[in-house]
């Protein structure tokens, strides 16, 4: 069974491709991570996990309901992350993790995709996405591929940059920059709730017609980037970006 959490689409349009490619159920994580949903699942097919990288490991969110619900079935597992650029050595950290629920860990592939964390870098415009996206379908056939024959993912050497990331700066990231409090909005906000419904963390409500955000936010970027009136702000870095939803 392949599993996904996707804040924008790229993580969503990885996990549909491998479905198509290998036969095999997908599932969207939202809702039981939303709901805060642990009960156990049931899969006879090898578990593919597939989310975005945040700060160069899985998002916590995904870590934490991995680590609290019951996988039946199957004990291999498989991890498939997409990124703009590095994972850095976040392979260490799912073995571990991995050790912890009882399931053998079968790798960690990255696929590159368009760049969605507008929060701190530069988001592509729509003909450089879709770009990008082509750009990544060899290294998801080889994703599909290794899946086709039950084999592990192969290694990928890691840098001594990449063990720094995904292990001090990874613990220094959250709690120095994920926070909610430089989301802002606009006047043009239309009040749609769409920011409200798209949030994982069940961080946003709406007060007098306007969004705001509590202190739960994992910097998904689902509400800045799925609103339809681009009327929502990170500081003064995301003005004059293009909004990053996965085109394809």
């Amino acid at each position: 069974m392949i599993l996904y959490f996707s804040g924008t689409g790229n993580s969503a349009y990885v996990a549909r491709k491998i479905s198509d490619a290998v036969n095999d159920e997908v599932q969207n994580l939202f809702e039981r991570l939303r709901s805060h949903n642990y009960e156990s699942i049931i899969s006879d097919q090898p578990w593919v996990v597939v989310t975005p990288t945040y700060a160069w490991r899985i998002p916590g969110i995904v870590s934490d309901w991995l680590s609290k619900t019951r996988l039946i079935g199957s004990r291999k597992i498989y991890f498939v992350m997409t990124c703009g650029d590095s994972i850095g050595n976040a392979g260490l950290y799912l073995k571990r993790l991995c050790n912890t629920i009882d399931m053998k860990y079968m790798g960690c592939a990255r696929i590159v995709m368009p760049e969605n964390y507008i929060a701190m870098f530069k988001t592509p415009e729509q003909e450089e996405a879709k770009q990008i996206i082509r750009q990544a379908a060899p290294s998801i056939n080889e994703v599909c591929e290794a899946l086709k024959r039950n084999i592990p993912f192969a290694d990928s050497k890691v840098t001594f940059a990449g063990k720094l990331c995904s292990g001090i700066i990874n613990k220094a990231f959250y709690p120095m920059f994920v926070h909610a409090d430089k989301f802002s909005v606009k006047n043009t906000c239309i009040s749609c709730k769409k920011c409200v419904t798209l949030c994982p963390m069940e961080n946003i409500r709406i007060k007098d017609g306007k969004p705001i955000w509590g202190k739960s936010c994992t910097h998904c970027m689902a509400c800045i980037c799925h609103c339809p009136a681009e009327a929502i702000e990170y500081g003064k870095h995301s003005r004059g970006l293009p909004r990053y939803v996965c085109p394809e």
